[in-house]
């Protein structure tokens, strides 16, 4: 479409410098994932305490997280397809529609009987894992997409945290703190429903956040193609159909299934910490009260705040040392998990606080699991020079990683129910370390090598070219 055809801030974005650019994608992208963590995380604040599926043995809640990422799993299988696919010029449309279903799934969910939810809760995953892959088409591909993308991942991070505290403040009839005021209509609204069922909960925090939502959307519209310096330094970002999908993955078969590997226990962990984060905290002697009813998110900011600087780090060291992009990335991702296994042991050895170490195994987690959402394939298409899009490999290890999540909630319950949360997190957590470290090693070097063929074959190429001309 012609320049003319654009809105007035399309084309003023477009011809802005790069620090303007990349500041408006990073809050535009914030806002939009922010408030889609209204519609997914807010039931994880409630207990449902001593309900059982169904009069059985397994929780009420262990039953509802395991829907909505099996919901999740198969929106990620789903997007492999979708959002590798989707015209870029209905992206905005699609995202409105995901979020308007994932608010009408909230409102069943409030209507049913708890033994029913799962159903529910179950279609508003289907609908929420899209969003993440069709946010990201808007911001990968560019010179600064790290700095794009870090404030897109640092939404999520912090916004699980704020969204179940804002919850637990709905439940209560309260007035939630001041950060919690968006939009400001929260505070009316909560004063006239006064206090909220576990089962209405959601639905309510998801009306707060609709609005804000759809602005940021149209908002995150206005961001232009990348340029021909985007492409030239990050390689050519398009739809890639199931042919172009096949040939990737044949590729990068083995480093993808070692990433796959990885990713599967990161994301079950990390879901595993965010769903349970408030009966964790109970265990470690933080009992839900007024002095303490900001902890989560108060303990996500932190976390959140030490994974965007350490994105930023990335960002700027890979501009210092441009020819090592693939070694700045796999160093950052093995820093959290030495974090994440450092934090444990000053844990158990009493050097810090419960409150400490769960802030460390956010910092831990989200090193190694955020690039995998954002700066990791971009990197990997970047080095191997691939024409495609980050997109389909992003999703596919999502795929993959939701799926195991699902299997480590009936595992936990069913063969490890004599262990309490923090009993099976702690173990979970050592386990994770190990088996992480060695996945990143082998899975660095295969990409190493497949970096080194793809400057090979760009050479050779670009030595064709030359001689043609001549």
């Amino acid at each position: 479409m012609d320049r003319q055809n654009k809105s007035w801030l399309h084309n003023k974005l477009g011809d802005s410098s790069d620090g303007v650019l990349t500041l408006y994608a990073v809050v535009a992208a914030f806002i939009t994932y922010f408030a889609m963590y209204a519609f997914r995380k807010p039931f994880a604040a409630a207990a449902f305490e001593g309900a059982v599926w169904f009069g059985g043995e397994v929780s009420i809640k262990a039953v509802l997280a395991s829907s909505q990422l099996i919901g999740y799993a198969l929106s990620k299988i789903v997007g492999i397809k979708v959002c590798s696919e989707l015209d870029h010029a209905k992206r905005g449309v699609f995202l409105v529609g995901i979020i308007l279903l994932a608010e009408l799934s909230l409102l069943c969910f409030g209507l049913v009987p708890d033994d029913w939810k799962f159903i529910a809760i179950g279609i508003n995953g289907l609908a929420l894992g899209l969003v993440w892959g069709v946010v990201v088409t808007f911001l990968e591909g560019r010179k600064t997409s790290e700095i794009m993308l870090a404030g897109l991942s640092c939404a999520f991070i912090m916004a699980s945290g704020v969204v179940k505290d804002f919850g637990r403040a709905v439940m209560a009839g309260s007035e939630a703190t001041w950060w919690h005021g968006t939009p400001v209509l929260s505070r009316y609204l909560v004063e006239w429903y006064g206090p909220v069922s576990e089962g209405w909960m959601p639905f309510v925090v998801g009306l707060h956040y609709l609005p804000v939502f759809v602005i940021a959307v149209i908002l995150l519209k206005q961001l232009p193609a990348p340029n021909k310096l985007d492409i030239a330094e990050r390689s050519e970002r398009k739809t890639m159909s199931g042919a172009e999908r096949g040939q990737f993955f044949t590729r990068f078969a083995g480093g993808i299934c070692m990433l796959c590997f990885i990713y599967l226990f990161m994301t079950a962990y990390r879901d595993y910490r965010d769903t349970y984060q408030v009966e964790i905290f109970g265990l470690l002697g933080y009992e839900a009260s007024a002095e303490n009813k900001s902890l989560l998110g108060n303990a996500e900011m932190i976390v959140a705040f030490a994974v965007t600087i350490g994105l930023g780090a990335l960002y700027w060291l890979r501009h210092l040392f441009h020819q090592h992009g693939l070694v700045l990335v796999w160093g950052f991702m093995t820093l959290g998990m030495l974090a994440l296994g450092g934090g444990t042991l000053l844990y158990d050895s009493g050097m810090v606080s419960g409150f400490t170490w769960m802030v460390l195994t956010g910092v831990g987690v989200y090193l190694t699991y955020v690039p995998f959402g954002s700066v990791l394939f971009d990197q990997i298409i970047a080095s191997t020079r691939f024409v495609g899009t980050a997109v389909f490999a992003i999703y596919l290890c999502d795929g993959v990683g939701y799926i195991g999540t699902v299997g480590l909630y009936f595992v936990g319950d069913l063969l490890f129910g004599e262990m309490n949360k923090l009993e099976f997190f702690h173990h979970f957590t050592h386990l994770l370390t190990v088996g992480g470290l060695l996945c990143l090693c082998g899975s660095y070097l295969y990409f190493r090598k497949c970096a080194m063929l793809g400057e090979m074959e760009a050479e050779v190429e670009s030595q064709k070219v030359l001689r043609a001309g001549e």
